[in-house]
């Protein structure tokens, strides 16, 4: 009689074979205890093997369920006991991560008190001159174009004046009246040598001299006033010629902003639209609506930096001028115009402008590179502090402003305590990573 129980392990641990494995186990045990015959035992021990080579021929079903709870058993065994405490705004580093992370220590920066807002940029209206004929008369060339550099006296139309015809036709006539009366005059003082004449003649003659010179001098002076010059009005009276074309000139140094005249359109002093408008760009206007909360920070003379999209490498420097006297009903701003220096003519009207009002001296307070804030999915801002540079703790802070690659911190860490300054992102991450594990862990 072949007896089948130094084949059964009974210490081995439920999971490793299959359910049938006790049953048959069960079975054996049951035909030992009967005392059946040696072809039943024969029978349970073949039984057995069979199961038992079955079991073995599928390793993914139970040796590596065994193999798996074993190992799950061992790493139960040396994670940490379920209770014990841990902080969730902390995370330990390993050496390959400090790698990518920078301490150093936290340091001061002054931050200066301004103010931040949007504009555009403008031509100085009190330097911008609008060119009008001052007579009437028909336009016969023009001699500048719109962005044109102009200069004072440079030439930018001309026209065909008939004041100007009549004024030099006038000057014309006085010229020779006078010729006529000085010769008059003259002879008649011959003849009143030799009694030939009367005094009241010669005194006539005399009145009728001066006359005549005060007649030239005020044509003259009216030729003048149509921008003619003396050597112009001299040749005029020499050749007795009048000459109708009437020059207008650039009344300043600037660049031509518009032009609305043509060939052949009559002009008259003062009708709008003006044939040239000439502004001086060595100053130009950056004007902005500010909030009227901020409203109250702004002072006439205060500094202004400006930068403009198209120049985003340079700042141009000014200072306020105006501020506007009533807020928008429907916006809820207030203007603010500054004057903004203009040296190289970089600046043109229309461009988008932002600027900077120093509100205030600088401040100095605690400061963290902006690479070592982080904001929270909350929108919380984070600083994260270290005291042995390896475990880090993520402490929130209240931001200030933002100069020169650094962030002002109001509240949340002390000057000379090491921080993050480089992969803080990383340290944020790493913790995140960290407490979706343990939430998940119990699963």
């Amino acid at each position: 009689m072949i007896n089948p129980s130094p084949v059964i392990n009974n210490s081995r641990p439920r999971g490793v074979v299959p359910a049938i494995f006790d049953d048959y186990f069960a079975r054996g045990l049951l035909m030992r205890s009967a005392k059946k015959t040696t072809f039943v035992g024969a029978a349970a021990a073949a039984a057995i093997a069979v199961v038992v080579g079955c079991f073995l021929g599928r390793p993914g079903d139970g040796l590596q369920s065994g193999l798996g709870a074993a190992t799950n058993a061992n790493a139960q065994g040396a994670a940490p006991p379920a209770g014990a405490p841990r902080d969730p705004d902390s995370v330990d580093l390993s050496d390959s991560q400090l790698a990518s992370v920078k301490v150093e220590p936290v340091g001061e920066r002054e931050f200066p008190i301004e103010k931040q807002a949007v504009g555009s940029i403008s031509f100085n209206e009190e330097s911008a001159v609008q060119v009008f004929t001052p007579f009437q008369g028909k336009i016969i060339a023009l001699f500048a174009k719109v962005g044109d550099d102009v200069t004072k006296g440079q030439t930018l139309f001309t026209i065909a004046s008939p004041d100007l015809l009549q004024a030099e036709s006038t000057l014309i006539s006085a010229a020779g009246v006078l010729e006529f009366t000085t010769r008059n005059l003259a002879r008649l003082k011959e003849l009143y040598t030799t009694r030939a004449v009367s005094q009241k003649e010669l005194e006539q003659a005399t009145s009728d001299q001066q006359a005549a010179e005060g007649a030239l001098r005020a044509a003259r002076d009216s030729v003048r006033l149509f921008g003619k010059t003396e050597a112009e009005i001299d040749r005029i009276i020499a050749q007795r010629m009048a000459d109708p074309t009437l020059v207008v000139p650039s009344p300043i140094t600037g660049r031509i902003t518009a032009r609305n005249a043509a060939p052949g359109l009559f002009v008259q002093p003062g009708n709008a639209p003006a044939p040239y408008t000439v502004a001086d760009i060595d100053t130009m206007w950056m004007l902005a609506n500010v909030a009227e909360t901020d409203s109250p920070a702004f002072r006439v003379e205060q500094p202004v930096t400006v930068k403009v999209s198209a120049f985003p490498d340079r700042q141009f420097d000014g200072k306020i001028t105006t501020i506007g006297a009533m807020v928008d009903p429907t916006t809820r701003r207030v203007l603010v115009r500054s004057e903004v220096r203009n040296p190289r003519h970089e600046l043109r009207s229309g461009m988008f402008a932002n600027f900077v009002i120093r509100t205030g001296d600088p401040k100095r307070s605690t400061a963290v590179p902006l690479n070592g804030v982080v904001r929270e999915g909350n929108g919380t801002m984070v600083v994260w502090v270290t005291a042995d540079r390896r475990r880090f703790t993520r402490r929130p802070v209240t931001i200030g402003l933002e100069r020169e690659g650094y962030r002002q911190i109001l509240e949340g860490v002390q000057l000379g305590e090491l921080a993050a300054t480089e992969g803080a992102l990383l340290l944020s991450n790493a913790l995140a990573t960290a407490a979706r594990g343990q939430v998940a862990g119990p699963d």
